[in-house]
């Protein structure tokens, strides 16, 4: 066998093998009773595929209820994120560019970050009622700031050189913040929209832990209220997995799309 086919899986083994004890010592130890509040690993894979991955093959095997819950959460956590990102990356390219700006905005943006999220919540039910907007809002308020503050960190960090040099040439705001500006911030941009997606999930599940009967967060609700442990967990472990699966993927788009800065 060729030593690189052996390279993948020893570099997986050797990442993850201590996870895969404490799971395997989860397992062993755990009480697989009924009345168990921390049921063992393969209880809650069990309750897992039974409440979202239990359907048929031409739904990709997602049940009623996955069909039901993931549109809603994954829409909320995507407008969110999106709407995050626009505004962080304009306020940050705002506030890096223009030095008036930033003495103005400043203190108003520092108060706005020291307000946690989820106080916000019952203000938000007050104003959107419990309407998509309402979630789509907690979430971009939450996501926005490691969005905001590393585009401005990176719009910072740019070469004064670099911008010194375009300007002797003639050229213009529109052509510095297209061709230095946005090229030299994007890696730390980049960075911020991915704190940005963890950010987002964390705030998907608070704000549909209010007032709604329909994702991830009702659901997670409603196996607490019920008393189904396993349902419980299960929506935790699927939360943990979506959270790694989305940082890994966009780990993978940021280091194509990022390769250039990397070989420069």
């Amino acid at each position: 066998m060729h030593p690189n086919a052996l390279r993948l899986p020893l570099h997986l083994a050797a990442r993850l093998w201590l996870a895969l004890l404490l799971i395997g010592l989860w397992e062993l130890t755990a009480d697989a009773g009924p009345g168990s509040y921390f049921p063992p690993p393969s209880v809650i894979v069990r309750a897992l595929h039974r409440v979202w991955f239990s359907g048929p093959a031409s739904d990709f095997f997602l049940t009623e209820q996955a069909r039901s819950d993931f549109p809603v959460s994954f829409g909320h956590l995507l407008s969110g994120w999106v709407l995050a990102a626009a505004a962080g990356i304009a306020l940050g390219l705002l506030l890096g560019r223009s030095e008036r700006a930033h003495d103005y905005l400043q203190p108003l943006l520092q108060l706005c970050r020291s307000v946690p999220p989820p106080a916000l919540i019952p203000f938000f039910v007050v104003v959107f009622q419990l309407d998509t907007s309402m979630y789509v809002v907690t979430i971009a308020f939450g996501a926005v700031w490691p969005v905001l503050l590393n585009t401005l960190a990176g719009v910072r960090a740019v070469d004064p050189v670099k911008l010194d040099t375009a300007r002797v040439y003639g050229m213009g705001r529109t052509a510095q913040l297209l061709r230095i500006v946005l090229p030299g911030a994007a890696p730390q941009i980049a960075a911020g929209l991915r704190i940005a997606l963890g950010f987002g999930l964390i705030l998907m599940v608070l704000s549909e832990l209010v007032g709604t009967t329909s994702g991830i967060g009702a659901r997670l609700v409603n196996a607490q209220r019920t008393f189904d442990i396993p349902s419980m967990w299960a929506g935790i472990a699927l939360l943990g997995l979506t959270g790694w699966l989305l940082n890994a993927a966009f780990l993978l788009v940021e280091n194509r799309l990022l390769r250039w800065h990397r070989e420069n």
